[in-house]
C-alpha cells in the first residue's frame, strides 16, 4: 500500500516579498507624515484663526473653545484615524495587494492569488510545488517589472507639510512681528476659559466697564491711550444702543466722546483701531442735598447756646463773631465733598459815614462724610457777608449740580434801643404825684437789663443839690430781645423837691464795652403848689377863651337859623336852603365836638386843682359851676340842636314839618346861647377869684427866688468874698452869672405882678389889691431889685445877699396881706363873713371827698414806685443819689 504524501508550503519569492515591504514602508511613511501634517495644520489653523479674530473682535470664550476643539481634533482624532486606516490596516501582504489592485487591478489580483497560495498547505499530489513556485515566480517577475509606488494612494504629505510649514511660518511671523499679541493669542487659545485679557494693538488705560451718567443730561466719556500702545488711531467711534454713531479724534493721548442725554440703561460700544470696548451706562439722578442745616455757635459774650437750624432759602444771617458749620443730608452716600474757597460779598447796606468792614479771608477744606451726611469744618463769621460754594461727588462718580452756594450775612450787634411809652415829652406835676409809663428796651440779640435814670436842674439859684439817681427795672435773659416794663416815677418817693427833672430810660446789651443806651429824654417840671396854681390859672384862661369863642360862634349860628326861619315852609325845602340847613347842622355838630373837648379839659383842670389843695374852695366852687354848665351843653343841649336841624332836612318832611323842626331847633339853640353866656360869666367869676389867689402865689414865688439867691451866695461866701470878678474861680463866676440872670427874671416878674394888680383893681375895684400895689410902688422895689443885680455883677456878694433877703421878707409880707384879704372875701363883692350856706358846705364836702380819692390814688402810685425801689435794692441795683 502506498504512503500518503505530506503537505508542503511555498514562500513567495524573496524579490516579491522585498518589493511589497518597500511598498508598505512607503505607504506608512507617507500616511504618517500626512497624519502629522494634518494635526499640525489643525492646531496652527485654530491658533491663527484665534489670532486673526482677536485682531478684529474680542473672541468669546465659547468660540475660542470650539476653535481649539476643532484644531486639536485634527491632531487627536484625524491623525489616529489616518494612521489606523493607512498603517494598521495596511500592514499585511494581502491588504497591500488589495490596495495595489485599486491601481493595477490585474496585478493586484494575481498578487493576492500568489499571497493566498503561499498560505495553502496541501498534499503534493493535489498541487504541485513546482507549479506553485512557477506561478509565484511569474507574478514576482511581472511585479518586478512594475513600480509599486505608483499604486500608492494619493500622496498629500508634501502639500500638507507645505501648508503646515506655511502656517508655522505665519505663526512664527505673528510671534516675531507682534510677540505680545502672539503670546496673548496663544494664551487665550490654549486656555479659552481663562480670564486672560485680549491683547490689542490699541491699548487703553483702565477703560471703565460701568459708568453712571446724569439722568437726561449729555455726558462725555474720555478714553486714554496707554503708554505701551502699539497703535494710535487718529479717530475713534462710539455708539450707544441704536443711536447714531459718535466719532471723535485723538487729542494728545485721549479720545473724548460726547453723547446725548440718556434715560434708560444701555451699552456704549467703542471702536478704536482693533480695540473693541463695551461700557455699560446707567442714567442716574445727580446726588442732591435733601436738607441743609447750619450749626451755629454765637459769640460767647451773648450767652446764647448753640443751635441747629434748617436752611430752606440757602441764606443765613448771624451775628458777627459767630462760628458755624453746615451739615448736608444727601440723596445717597458721597465719595467726596468740599467747601470753599469762600468769597466776600459787598455789604447789603451801610449807614452814611460807616467804616468799610475788613476784607473777608477765604477759607476752604474737605468735608467730613458719614453715610448720607457731609459736614464742613467750622467757619468764622467776620464783619463781611460771604458765600460758601459746596461741591460733592457720589460713589458712582457723579458730581452734584454746579453753583451750589450758601450765603452768610454777617449781622452787626447793633446798639439796643430804649423808649419811654405812655408819657408826654414834657410834664408838669406836684412832688406827690406819680407818672406811670412803660419802659421798652429792644436789642437784636438780647437785652441785658433796663431801667430809668434822672437828673435834676434848679430853675433858680439855691444851695441845694439837684436830684440825681437811677433805678434798674428789669433784667433780661439771653435772646430776650424785647423787655417791656411798667414803671412809676414819683418825686416824693425819691425825695425830689421842686425842680426840673430830665428823665430817661436806659438799657444795656451784652456787647463788651458798649455801655448804656438812653431813650429820648422826658422833661418833668416838679412844681411848688404856688407854681402849680399859676399853671392851672393859665390853663383856665385858655379854656375861658375857648368857651367865649364857642359862645360867639353859637350866637352866629342862631342868627343864621333865625334868618332861615323867616322863610315859609316851601322855600325852606328848595335845594339852596337845604344846603344851608345841612351846613348849619355840620357846624352845630362841630361846635358840639369842640364843647366835648373843652369839657374834658375842664374836668382835668378840676382834678388838678383838687390835687393842688391850696386853691380857695370858693374859687373851686365857681369853677365847678361853670364846668357843670359846660357838661350839660356838651352832653345834652348842643346835640339836641344838631338833631333838630337834622330832622328839618328829612326828605319825607312836609313844608309845615320842616318849618316846625327849624323852629324847635331855634328854641333849643336860644337856650344854649343863654346857658353859654351864664357859663362864661361863671367861669370869669371863678377866674377873678383864681387870679386873686395867684397874686399871693406869685409874690411867694418871687420871695422864694430871692431867698434862693441869698442861700446860694451864703454857700459861696468863703470863696468869693473880697475878690474882684476877674479873680474868681470859673465855677463861681458861672454861679454868680446864674444868680444875676435869676435876679433879672425876678425883677421882670415883679413888674408884671404890679401891672396885673392894676388891671385887676380896675376890673374889681378891690381896695386891698390897690393898697398892695401902692405899697410896692412906694417901696421902690423895681429899683431895689436892680441894685441887687448890680451888686451881683460887681461881686458885692454880702451886700447883694442882704438886699435880696430884705426884699424877700417884703414880698412875703405883701403875700400875707393879700392872703388875709382873700380869706376875708376880698376876691370881689361875694364875701360876707357870715356863716356859710348849705350849698357851700355840700360843695366843700364833695371837694374833700374828691381830694381823698386823689390822695388815695397818689398813695397807690407812690407805693408802686416804692416797690420798684425796694426790688432794685434787693437785686443789688445802683443806689439813688437824691437831694
Amino acid at each position: 500500500m502506498n504512503q500518503p504524501s505530506q503537505p508542503s508550503k511555498t514562500a513567495i519569492p524573496e524579490s516579491l516579498s522585498r518589493q511589497l515591504a518597500d511598498f508598505r514602508r512607503h505607504l506608512w511613511w507617507t500616511k504618517a507624515l500626512e497624519a502629522v501634517a494634518a494635526g499640525v495644520i489643525g492646531l496652527l489653523v485654530s491658533f491663527l484663526l484665534v489670532f486673526g479674530l482677536e485682531r478684529v473682535w474680542p473672541t468669546p470664550a465659547v468660540v475660542r473653545l470650539l476653535i481649539l476643539a476643532g484644531g486639536v481634533s485634527l491632531f487627536a482624532v484625524f491623525a489616529p484615524y489616518w494612521l489606523h486606516r493607512w498603517v494598521w490596516k495596511q500592514r499585511r501582504e494581502a491588504q497591500l495587494a488589495r490596495l495595489i489592485a485599486k491601481r493595477y487591478p490585474g496585478l493586484g489580483d494575481r498578487l493576492l492569488g500568489v499571497i493566498e497560495l503561499q498560505g495553502q498547505s496541501e498534499a503534493e499530489d493535489s498541487l504541485s510545488p513546482r507549479l506553485r513556485e512557477a506561478a509565484m515566480a511569474a507574478v514576482a517577475a511581472e511585479t518586478g517589472r512594475r513600480n509599486l509606488d505608483d499604486a500608492l494612494p494619493p500622496r498629500r504629505h508634501r502639500r500638507w507639510s507645505l501648508v503646515a510649514m506655511l502656517l508655522a511660518a505665519g505663526a512664527a511671523a505673528a510671534f516675531t512681528l507682534t510677540p505680545r499679541a502672539g503670546i496673548n493669542a496663544l494664551q487665550r487659545w490654549l486656555m479659552p476659559l481663562s480670564d486672560t485679557e485680549r491683547y490689542t494693538f490699541t491699548r487703553l488705560v483702565a477703560p471703565p466697564e460701568y459708568l453712571a451718567v446724569p439722568y437726561g443730561e449729555a455726558f462725555e466719556v474720555t478714553l486714554r491711550l496707554a503708554k505701551d500702545t502699539e497703535q494710535r488711531p487718529a479717530t475713534g467711534t462710539g455708539r450707544s444702543g441704536a443711536q447714531p454713531v459718535v466719532s471723535t479724534v485723538l487729542d494728545g493721548a485721549s479720545y473724548t466722546f460726547s453723547f446725548p442725554g440718556q434715560q434708560e440703561p444701555g451699552t456704549v460700544a467703542f471702536r478704536i483701531g482693533d480695540l473693541r470696548h463695551h461700557l455699560r451706562v446707567e442714567p442716574v439722578l445727580r446726588p442732591s442735598a435733601e436738607m441743609v442745616r447750619a450749626v451755629l455757635e454765637p459769640p460767647e459774650y451773648l450767652g446764647i447756646a448753640g443751635r441747629t437750624m434748617e436752611l430752606s432759602a440757602g441764606t443765613l444771617s448771624t451775628v458777627e463773631g459767630s462760628k458755624l458749620r453746615f451739615e448736608l443730608e444727601m440723596s445717597r452716600p458721597l465719595a467726596a465733598a468740599r467747601f470753599g474757597p469762600t468769597s466776600g460779598l459787598p455789604p447789603v447796606s451801610m449807614a452814611p459815614g460807616e467804616a468799610t468792614p475788613a476784607a473777608h479771608v477765604p477759607v476752604s477744606g474737605e468735608m467730613e462724610i458719614s453715610g448720607d451726611t457731609a459736614t464742613t469744618g467750622w467757619i468764622a463769621v467776620g464783619a463781611t457777608p460771604f458765600e460758601v460754594p459746596l461741591s460733592w461727588s457720589d460713589r458712582l462718580g457723579l458730581n452734584g449740580e454746579s453753583g451750589f452756594r450758601l450765603r452768610v450775612d454777617a449781622l452787626r450787634d447793633t446798639a439796643p434801643t430804649c423808649y419811654l411809652q405812655g408819657i408826654d415829652r414834657q410834664s408838669v406835676i406836684l412832688p406827690e404825684e406819680t407818672l406811670e409809663f412803660e419802659v421798652l428796651a429792644e436789642d437784636d440779640f438780647g437785652v441785658k437789663h433796663s431801667g430809668i435814670e434822672w437828673s435834676g436842674e434848679f430853675t433858680r439859684p439855691t444851695d441845694e443839690s439837684p436830684a440825681r439817681g437811677e433805678l434798674e427795672l428789669a433784667t433780661g435773659g439771653p435772646e430776650q430781645r424785647r423787655l417791656l416794663t411798667d414803671s412809676s416815677f414819683s418825686p416824693s418817693v425819691f425825695g425830689i423837691g421842686p425842680q426840673k427833672i430830665t428823665l430817661r430810660g436806659y438799657t444795656e446789651d451784652r456787647f463788651p464795652g458798649r455801655g448804656r443806651i438812653y431813650s429820648e429824654a422826658v422833661v418833668i417840671y416838679v412844681l411848688t403848689r404856688d407854681e402849680h396854681a399859676q399853671m392851672l390859672k393859665n390853663r383856665f384862661d385858655r379854656q375861658i377863651v375857648e368857651l367865649e369863642d364857642l359862645a360867639r360862634r353859637e350866637l352866629g349860628l342862631l342868627e343864621e337859623n333865625e334868618r332861615l326861619d323867616k322863610l315859609d315852609g316851601e322855600p325852606l325845602q328848595n335845594e339852596e336852603n337845604r344846603k344851608l340847613l345841612a351846613q348849619q347842622e355840620r357846624e352845630e355838630n362841630e361846635g358840639a365836638n369842640r364843647m366835648e373837648t373843652l369839657k374834658e379839659q375842664m374836668e382835668q383842670l378840676m382834678q388838678d386843682a383838687t390835687r393842688n389843695g391850696e386853691i380857695d374852695p370858693k374859687t373851686m366852687q365857681k369853677m365847678a359851676e361853670s364846668l357843670k354848665s359846660v357838661q350839660e351843653l356838651a352832653e345834652q343841649d348842643m346835640p339836641q340842636v344838631g338833631e333838630k336841624l337834622g330832622d328839618s332836612q328829612q326828605p319825607s318832611n312836609t313844608p309845615e314839618k320842616t318849618k316846625q323842626d327849624l323852629a324847635e331847633a331855634i328854641e333849643e339853640q336860644q337856650k344854649v346861647v343863654e346857658k353859654m353866656k351864664e357859663a362864661v360869666e361863671k367861669a370869669n367869676d371863678a377866674n377873678r377869684k383864681f387870679e386873686a389867689g395867684t397874686f399871693v402865689n406869685r409874690l411867694k414865688k418871687a420871695a422864694s427866688e430871692e431867698n434862693g439867691i441869698v442861700a446860694s451866695l451864703r454857700e459861696s461866701f468863703e470863696r468869693i468874698l473880697g475878690l474882684k470878678s476877674p479873680a474868681l474861680d470859673p465855677a463861681d463866676t458861672r454861679h454868680l452869672g446864674e444868680n444875676e440872670r435869676q435876679q433879672l427874671q425876678t425883677a421882670s416878674d415883679i413888674r408884671w405882678i404890679q401891672e396885673d394888680l392894676a388891671n385887676f383893681h380896675a376890673r374889681t375895684q378891690n381896695e386891698n389889691f390897690k393898697a398892695i400895689m401902692e405899697e410896692m410902688r412906694d417901696a421902690g422895689i423895681d429899683l431895689g431889685l436892680e441894685e441887687v443885680r448890680t451888686s451881683l455883677t460887681k461881686n458885692y456878694s454880702y451886700q447883694a445877699a442882704e438886699e435880696a433877703r430884705k426884699w424877700a421878707d417884703k414880698l412875703n409880707e405883701w403875700a400875707s396881706k393879700l392872703e388875709g384879704a382873700a380869706d376875708d372875701g376880698g376876691g370881689g363883692g361875694d364875701g360876707g363873713g357870715g356863716a356859710p350856706d348849705a350849698e357851700d358846705e355840700d360843695f366843700e364836702f364833695m371837694l374833700r371827698v374828691m381830694k381823698m380819692i386823689q390822695q388815695e390814688q397818689d398813695l397807690r402810685a407812690r407805693t408802686r414806685a416804692l416797690e420798684q425801689l425796694r426790688r432794685d435794692h434787693q437785686t443789688g441795683g445802683p443806689d439813688s443819689n437824691n437831694p
